[in-house]
């Protein structure tokens, strides 16, 4: 006879597994698009090979999914998802990925049934304590992200005094990312969402409205890791050429290739890192990929 207990376990089990996959299909459908100038399943990095991303996106999901996750916060989350990365590759692949999936997880984990996944993304937001900056302040350090230099407030290489909310408000202006923790996700459910949902209603094949998506997302604001790494008018650049290919007066070939020209190796990874978040919460909220 299967009791009430057996039922829940099991009804909790399913929810686990589905979150995993989730989590890993949204993943692996971001790197497996040919994105211009990020990795692809042609295309892999001196230090990053597809192979990396593809290990990463299965680990995460395990990682964010398991027992429990109810009970885990946001930054043991974060904590989790780096750790889980670290020990299928050696290259930080997916810091940004982990960053924003967090929140998401924590929200779909714990949302009622009539909770829709905004709300309850900016009630999770609203939670955050100091306790989460410390773990997620320490699995940034642990990742070794590029780019990180050194922050005026809130430097994640010392100690936690305020929320991670706070610490990600005090950078937002330099990060996209830290950006949609102050903004309950703005860029994605606002902008990346709608760009989704228009490449698959017109029939584009998932891939190639993935591709669509993050030149869309592009040639809205520019990318925040190019900024860092590059430089402002190089950003700018590239959020200028993207706007070229939505005209069609540039070619995606044209643009993918002076991405990772020998002088221009432009790697839009905070887009990339803002397609993964979309496709998860598209995968949520019932957005069929076909």
């Amino acid at each position: 006879m299967v009791t009430r207990v057996d039922a829940t376990l099991a009804h909790s089990r399913l929810s686990r597994d589905l979150l995993a996959h989730d989590v890993q299909l949204a993943c692996l459908l971001e790197v497996s698009a040919a994105k211009p100038g990020n990795i692809t399943p042609a295309h892999d990095f001196s230090d990053t090979t597809y192979a990396d991303m593809a290990r990463s996106a299965l680990a995460l999901g395990v990682a964010f999914a398991r027992r429990r996750a109810q009970r885990r916060r946001v930054g043991e989350l974060i904590a989790d998802g780096v750790s889980a990365t670290a020990r299928v590759t050696g290259a930080n692949t997916n810091l940004g990925i982990v960053l924003l999936l967090a929140p998401l997880v924590r929200a779909e984990a714990t949302r009622p049934a009539d909770e829709p996944l905004r709300p309850a993304t900016e009630r999770v937001l609203a939670e955050l304590g100091v306790d989460d900056a410390e773990a997620a302040f320490a699995a940034i350090v642990a990742a070794r992200p590029g780019g990180l230099g050194d922050a005026p407030d809130h430097d994640v290489r010392e100690p936690a005094r305020v929320t991670l909310r706070e610490a990600m408000a005090a950078a937002a202006h330099r990060d996209s990312i830290a950006s949609e923790y102050v903004t309950g996700y703005e860029i994605v459910f606002d902008t990346g969402l709608p760009l989704l949902t228009e490449a698959l209603g017109d029939g584009t094949s998932t891939l190639d409205a993935i591709v669509s998506l993050h030149v869309g997302l592009l040639a809205t604001r520019p990318d925040t890791l190019i900024e860092r790494k590059a430089g402002a008018p190089a950003a700018r650049a590239v959020t200028a050429a993207a706007r070229e290919v939505r005209a069609g007066t540039k070619s995606l070939e044209e643009f993918d290739a002076w991405l990772r020209g020998p002088d221009h190796r432009l790697n839009p990874g905070t887009t990339a890192d803002l397609v993964a978040a979309t496709l998860l919460i598209a995968l949520l909220t019932g957005v069929e990929l076909p």
